[in-house]
């Protein structure tokens, strides 16, 4: 065999499938200079998406009575904006024809769902627009007066800060933290719902019961402390709550 007949047989191409991104072009009215105006729009929105982009026009989905497409013009339309038509999607015999005349290939109707694609550049100027959504307040409530034996104080959604005595019979809860700025007597319950980051802080401790988040320890542990009567600061870790010196 010659080298003539082994070049021959020395294949010099491949066919291979690809899944390539292709943007398809829904025309939904035969109207080229509102066409033209919102592709300008388009345009200036991203216009890193509309360079050399190649371009399915989908023309399958016009309403009848619009009359002819002039499918030259609609190309023409596109290739200012940047879209190169690759092919086109119809069902129509006259834009079938068309299509044939200026060798362009043409597809068949598509059956399946396709979704709308806007350029990156447009999405994010979009959520830049948006104005973000305001944190969600946690509200502080700040008692200045004694609180006395069988009243209840609720901080809902928040810390509660005391700057009076509280007396042995009181209750003091918080959805957040407990401070409070003065002699300790009565019971000190943070993170009700469940937070187990709440912290207590007692500028003196003598309280009936101290909890976090469903965990506590009652006077009679609480005495035991070397820590009682002092400024402390109350965490949980775990299932124990620790009492520390402020």
């Amino acid at each position: 065999m010659s080298q003539a007949d082994l070049l021959n047989q020395d294949p010099v191409f491949q066919l291979k499938g690809s899944m390539l991104a292709i943007t398809v072009l829904e025309l939904a009215h035969n109207d080229l200079a509102r066409l033209e105006l919102q592709l300008a729009e388009k345009v200036a929105q991203a216009p890193n998406f509309f360079s050399n982009t190649p371009l399915v026009l989908a023309l399958d989905k016009l309403p009848d009575g619009e009359g002819l497409l002039d499918l030259s013009a609609l190309m023409a339309v596109c290739r200012r904006h940047g879209l190169r038509t690759l092919a086109i999607r119809a069902s129509r015999e006259e834009d079938i024809a068309a299509a044939t005349a200026l060798d362009l290939p043409v597809l068949p109707p598509s059956g399946a769902r396709e979704r709308l694609v806007e350029p990156v550049e447009i999405i994010a100027a979009r959520k830049k627009a948006e104005k973000p959504a305001e944190p969600v307040a946690k509200p502080t409530k700040v008692i200045t007066t004694p609180v006395r034996g069988g009243q209840q104080v609720y901080a809902q959604g928040g810390d509660l800060i005391v700057l009076a005595p509280v007396s042995a019979g009181a209750e003091l809860l918080a959805d957040g933290n407990i401070h409070v700025y003065a002699p300790m007597r009565g019971r000190a319950l943070a993170g009700v719902k469940g937070d187990t980051k709440a912290r207590i802080f007692c500028q003196q401790m003598g309280a009936e019961m101290l909890s976090i988040a469903g965990q506590y320890k009652v006077s009679e542990d609480l005495r035991r402390d070397p820590l009682w009567g002092d400024a402390v600061h109350v965490s949980l870790s775990g299932d124990v709550l620790n009492i520390t010196r402020l």
